[in-house]
């Protein structure tokens, strides 16, 4: 401290070792994948695709259930930019973040068209019929941990995210949603 009483700066900036406890950084078996893709059926099977892929590499195997269910989601949430969110000459945009000291996979997908918004999680809506689409959000809305949208701020559009908490982590053991 200093005899200064007008001086704060040594009280007002925290030092490394303070703050070293509070703020463990960085985990580096987190992993973040993101990519603009063509909001096509082409770009949403590419998107699919290349998510499984680093799952994979990401130590997520395929043919395991959490491989599975993710991919699922990533699948529902692409298809959806693609019919509900297209703007003509507009990409959409994945982003998949492993989180391992939370245990959560975070899958977010934006696209360009804010005027079609989905229901908020836990709104209830009617039960489409067989022929009908309509079911991508409620398979999302099961294997997902929670779910939601929002607007983007720095342009038009939307994100929809889900996160999925990976088997074995501290939030899936105690049932936490």
């Amino acid at each position: 401290m200093t005899s200064n009483p007008h001086s704060l700066t040594q009280l007002t900036t925290p030092t490394a070792n303070l703050i070293a406890g509070l703020d463990p950084g960085p985990d580096p078996r987190d992993h973040t994948f993101e990519m603009r893709f063509t909001s096509t059926p082409r770009g949403a099977r590419l998107a699919r695709r290349l998510a499984a892929l680093r799952l994979d590499a990401w130590g997520i195997p395929y043919d395991t259930d959490a491989h599975d269910a993710i991919v699922l989601i990533v699948a529902e949430l692409t298809v959806n930019a693609v019919l509900h969110g297209h703007v003509s000459g507009r990409d959409f945009h994945l982003r998949v973040h492993v989180a391992r000291r939370s245990g959560t996979v975070r899958v977010g997908v934006t696209d360009t068209r804010s005027e079609r918004l989905p229901p908020r999680p836990g709104v209830a809506r009617p039960v489409p019929c067989a022929e009908e689409g309509g079911r991508g959000l409620l398979l999302v809305a099961h294997l997902a941990a929670r779910w939601d949208w929002h607007l983007r701020t720095d342009g038009p559009g939307k994100t929809i995210w889900a996160e999925y908490e990976l088997p074995g982590s501290d939030h899936a053991r105690e049932g936490v949603r």
